[in-house]
């Protein structure tokens, strides 16, 4: 993402804090990541991502117009930052269902992070996340590095409208067997979006999710999590949620097709759970899966299932993973 300056030691990065209002007069903070049009994506150093255009569908996609000073419009939609974050696990063994969950912030019914552009002549979309709807004056005290998170987005670690800027902590995961870092804004689940310090966001819940990944109408690319991975904080094959709510570190997700490397990346992901069978466990199949292609192997073979015990598939749950940076 040429528009973020990436700061891997830390796992960061900072983007250009964008301004917007809505019709009420409320401040709306955001980030651009993505957008539809590849050659506006090349100008402002976004993502590129075509299959956004088939996210026109119910409530998925809300509008906006841009002022002449650059600042967005927002028609509706607001987000709710003040709920403190919370994930409770469950007992030792069994740490997966957690027992207890609440994500930090929460969408309204009209609030989305797509954005369809009223006053353009190329009907661009972005993905375009809310980090905040503070004032500037509460913003601008955080400036010396202290976040409130009542006020804004669990990722931010720092955040500057002075400075016009927001840093936001960055997920690791892979794609075609390399690292890869990239942002997690919002959920179409509350424990989705808990999970990942998410804003849950239920407008989501209008985009197709069971389409294949080139097929006309599908605007998400598929991201598979891990439930029960390896475990063991220096297990090299650890993966996982029952290993990250065990403290052991992030999940490991992987993800599928990205930016410069497939026509069909999308921010936006239909997520597969994946399941270790017992048989594969206790044959010792098991291991850290870094490729959907390892992925659609083993569920092929019968040892990943869904999280019923069904087959492997999307279930309904959509996360905005705007791609960041691949590890080469």
């Amino acid at each position: 993402m040429k528009s973020a300056h990436i700061d891997l030691e830390k796992g960061t990065a900072t983007l250009p804090l964008r301004r917007g209002q809505l019709p009420n007069g409320t401040p709306v903070w955001f980030i651009i990541t993505d957008s539809t049009d590849e050659n506006i994506s090349d100008l402002q150093g976004l993502a590129y991502s075509p299959k956004l255009a088939f996210a026109l569908t119910g409530k998925a996609t809300r509008r906006a117009r841009i002022e002449n000073n650059g600042t967005f419009t927002f028609a509706a939609g607001s987000v709710d930052f003040k709920p403190a974050l919370s994930v409770t696990p469950g007992p030792a063994n069994a740490p997966f269902p957690p027992k207890a969950f609440q994500p930090g912030s929460v969408g309204d019914a009209d609030y989305t992070p797509l954005v369809y552009v009223e006053n353009s002549a190329k009907s661009i979309i972005y993905n375009a996340p809310v980090v905040s709807q503070a004032s500037e004056a509460e913003l601008n005290a955080m400036c010396a590095g202290k976040v409130d998170y009542t006020k804004v987005h669990d990722k931010v670690a720092a955040i500057c409208p002075r400075d016009g800027t927001v840093t936001i902590k960055m997920t690791l995961g892979f794609t075609f067997d390399k690292p890869i870092m990239y942002l997690s804004t919002e959920a179409n689940d509350p424990l989705v979006a808990s999970l990942e310090n998410a804003t849950f966001t239920p407008a989501m819940k209008d985009m197709p999710f069971a389409l294949e990944d080139a097929s006309p109408g599908e605007s998400a690319e598929r991201i598979v999590v891990v439930v029960n991975g390896p475990t063991g904080k220096d297990n090299p094959h650890r993966q996982g949620l029952v290993s990250a709510l065990s403290g052991e570190g992030g999940p490991l997700n992987v993800l599928g097709g990205i930016p410069t490397i497939n026509l069909d990346y999308s921010p936006m992901w239909r997520l597969f759970p994946a399941v270790w069978t017992d048989e594969a466990i206790q044959k010792g199949y098991r291991y850290r899966i870094t490729s959907a292609l390892q992925m659609a192997e083993m569920a092929h073979r019968g040892y990943i299932k869904s999280l019923d015990g069904g087959e492997f598939r999307a279930v309904g749950f959509i996360v905005n993973c705007p791609v960041v940076y691949r590890i080469n």
